[in-house]
């Protein structure tokens, strides 16, 4: 996998290409758009929110076409990301740390590559939430699928899928909060690059590999 191009600005460094980005709001947007209607369909206190797709049918007609659209583009995040998201001696030094994180103690963390412990391991949890969902999702949509399975493997599929929605609404909140946390992270994913002095702090393997020094 290519890593990307290398920025010609002197304080910047790209972090991410335009196609990248565009792909990442996508699920973002789309994302949101299933958290709300999700959530409508979930509970009868929380049916207002049908409004994100225009009422109740049309909620329940779209909200699985969607759903097939986040997990597409997710994908294809996935499948260009996932070797810089496998877990290193590094990223076990900062989970054990991470209270240095949270005070702004970085300095006494070992150095991590292109993300850190924290984000690996969110990456990989919405592997299994996005997968739990297809599959779940699959087995509930009805008037295509749930006639062909029996009521107890429906019933547990509803389970599964809540389940699995919830844990991804709260690690998708927590990646928002990070963010913007961290000064500098959300540039990322709208111009692109980030600055070296930020590389440096944050990622330090990963600026070494990208200016070589």
């Amino acid at each position: 996998m290519n890593q990307p191009d290398r920025d010609t600005s002197k304080d910047k460094i790209v972090r991410y290409n335009a196609g990248e980005r565009i792909n990442h709001w996508l699920v973002a947007i789309t994302f949101v758009v299933l958290a709300l209607s999700g959530l409508a369909l979930f509970h009868p206190a929380m049916f207002w929110l049908s409004f994100v797709l225009g009422g109740g049918p049309w909620t329940r007609i779209l909200h699985p076409f969607i759903g097939l659209l986040m997990f597409v583009c997710f994908a294809l995040l996935a499948l260009r990301f996932w070797r810089h998201n496998l877990i290193e001696k590094n990223d076990i030094g900062w989970l054990k740390n991470v209270g240095d994180v949270i005070n702004n103690r970085e300095e006494n963390l070992p150095p991590v590559g292109r993300y850190n412990g924290g984000q690996k391991m969110l990456f990989w949890v919405m592997i299994a939430c996005m997968a739990g969902l297809l599959l779940s999702g699959i087995v509930i949509w009805r008037a295509w699928f749930s006639w062909l399975f029996p009521i107890f493997v429906i019933r547990l599929a509803v389970v599964l899928h809540a389940l699995c929605g919830f844990v991804l609404i709260a690690g998708i909140v927590v990646h928002i909060y990070a963010a913007i946390w961290v000064k500098g992270t959300v540039g990322a994913m709208t111009r692109g690059t980030v600055s070296r002095a930020w590389a440096r702090k944050h990622h330090a393997d990963w600026y070494r590999k990208m200016t070589g020094e």
